[in-house]
This record gives C-alpha cells, structure tokens and sequence, in this order.
C-alpha cells in the first residue's frame, strides 16, 4: 500500500506506518536483512518485539539513509520518495 504524500509528514502515527513498511521492505531480501540486523545489533526476536518502539523504527530508516542506494529502491517500493523517508526518520525522533 503507497504511502498516502497528501497527508502531512509531522503525523508520528504515518512515521511509523512508512517506517514499518520499510522494515518490511528490508526484511524482504535475505542479504539485507542480515546487513540490517548486523549493523543495529538486533536480533530477528528484538525486531519484532520493537515493531511498536521508536529506537527500532527509527533505526530502519537510519539503515536506508545511510545507504542510498537501498533509499532509492526502498522509496521506489513503497511509491514514496526518498524525502518522506528521511522526513518519516525526524518526524519518530522527535
């Protein structure tokens, strides 16, 4: 499901739905999934008992970030642009 641009980024509640589609996103491929996994520290089990914390949204987004490459195929994905993405990030870490 496309994330909705018309709506306003400074909504934690649509921060977290495109952070939990990225996640989704990551998961997706095994390779990445273990580069995201190893780069946060987390666990498969942390991950999905952080689904519902910030620190673990917010390090999904950091992981694109901080690989554009990955950013600009994840935002393809999710029919976003990479923006949202970034701005989804701020939105949770405020």
């Amino acid at each position: 499901m496309p994330f909705d641009r018309s709506r306003a980024t400074s909504d934690p509640a649509r921060a977290a739905t495109l952070a939990l589609a990225a996640i989704g996103w990551i998961v997706q491929d095994e390779d990445r999934a273990e580069r995201y996994l190893s780069l946060t520290g987390l666990t498969p089990d942390t991950l999905r008992t952080g689904l519902d914390d910030p620190a673990t949204l917010i390090s999904a987004l950091d992981f694109l970030a901080n690989h554009e490459p990955d950013l600009i195929r994840a935002a393809e994905a999710l029919a976003v642009t990479p923006e949202e993405l970034i701005a989804a990030r701020q939105e949770l870490a405020q």
